[in-house]
Formats: C-alpha cells, structure tokens, sequence
C-alpha cells in the first residue's frame, strides 16, 4: 500500500548505495502490479468457455497454464512492463538524485542531476540534459506502452 517511489528509497536506504542494490530495488518495487495484474487476468480466463472445454477434454495442469490460461494472459502483461518500464526510470533517476543509487563515477541519469546541483549556478546543462534525457525515455516508453495497448487490446478494434 506504499507508494513505489517512498518504497523505492526506503528499500534502497535500507540495501545501500550500488548497482546491484538500485537493480533489486526496482526489481523489488516494480513486481506487485504484475502479480495483481497476472492474477487477475488468470481468474478472468479460468471462466472462459475454452478453459472449461479443456479441462473437461482431460488437459493436464501444465498444459492448461502453458497453452491455455498463460497466452493469453501475455497482452496485458506485455502492455503493463511498457508502462512500468518508464516508472522503473523515474524511480531510478529518483533514487540516484538521492543518493541511494548508482554513484559516481558509473553513469546514471540520476546521479549525473543530484551532481549537477551544486553547479547549477554556473553551468546549467549539466542538469538540463540528463532531465531531458529522463523525460524522453519515460515518454518515449509511455507512447510505445499505448500503441501496444491499441495493438493487443482486442476491445478497442472496430468492426468496419
């Protein structure tokens, strides 16, 4: 019930400050939206009728996860790592103005921006690119996550 982003610098003040730690710590705070999403896409699939149809032709278990719930589950899932693709940057960038993440002298956009705050006065680039960097990834990444949306949704295309 935290939000990502306080989960995301408690975890990493807990673990320290490295790469291997920014990793796990993204990895951590970015995997229960796809456990609720899996579960719930499973649930809606076991009451199909295509389910019901092999089970009831003797399908074992894995064969019924592989081949008939887990497929199609993969669209939403699919949609769902784009969009947490782009909050997983935020929060790394977040984590490494902090001070949490990666340090120097590895790159991270993050990083580079907590850096540049002390020279801001004299050399304002060295925060606006790292900015415009994070900015274009995160919507660059948002913009493939809702063309794949329109893609994969099978709800959203029209009959003509």
């Amino acid at each position: 019930s935290y939000p990502s982003l306080l989960l995301a610098i408690i975890i990493a003040a807990i673990l320290g400050p490295s790469m291997t730690n920014t990793i796990i710590t993204i990895a951590l705070v970015c995997t229960p939206p796809f456990i609720r999403l899996t579960r719930a896409t499973a649930m809606v699939e076991l009451q199909r009728e295509y389910f019901v149809a092999s089970q009831v032709m003797g399908a074992g278990v894995l064969r019924l996860l592989f081949v008939t719930i887990l497929p199609n589950c993969m669209a939403p899932l699919i949609v769902q790592a784009t969009m947490i693709f782009s909050s997983a940057i935020l929060e790394a960038g977040a984590i490494g103005f902090l001070g949490f993440g990666v340090q120097p002298p590895d790159a991270e956009w993050g990083a580079m921006l907590g850096t540049a705050r002390q020279y801001i006065q004299s050399n304002v680039w060295l925060a606006i690119w790292p900015g415009v960097a994070i900015f274009l990834a995160a919507l660059s990444i948002n913009l493939t996550g809702d063309g794949l949306r329109d893609a994969l949704d099978p709800k959203l295309k029209q009959v003509i």
